[in-house]
């Protein structure tokens, strides 16, 4: 079985963990493969999951880069406000 030694941990960090732990009597080191296994086991993000998000969010493509459209959206902005008189 493999062994893992975390250096540097903050004493606030390991003192959370060990009070986790307690609380399912646990020691240290079970409750940090118990978090390591269910983090592991989470579902991720899939590509289909990315896109609905982006859908969701009104995301469009756009072939420019982020820097041309992003003048493009300061220049319309300027030119309107100037056109309404704000």
């Amino acid at each position: 079985m493999a062994v893992l030694q975390v250096r540097n941990m903050a004493d606030d960090l390991y003192g959370a963990l060990g009070r986790r732990a307690a609380l399912d009597n646990r020691s240290i080191s079970q409750e940090v493969i118990e978090i390591i296994t269910r983090y592991l086991a989470a579902p991720r993000n899939t590509p289909a999951a990315d896109e609905e998000a982006l859908r969701m969010a009104g995301s469009w493509a756009d072939s420019r880069a982020a820097d041309e459209i992003a003048a493009t959206i300061r220049k319309e902005r300027s030119t309107k406000r100037f056109q309404e008189g704000f």
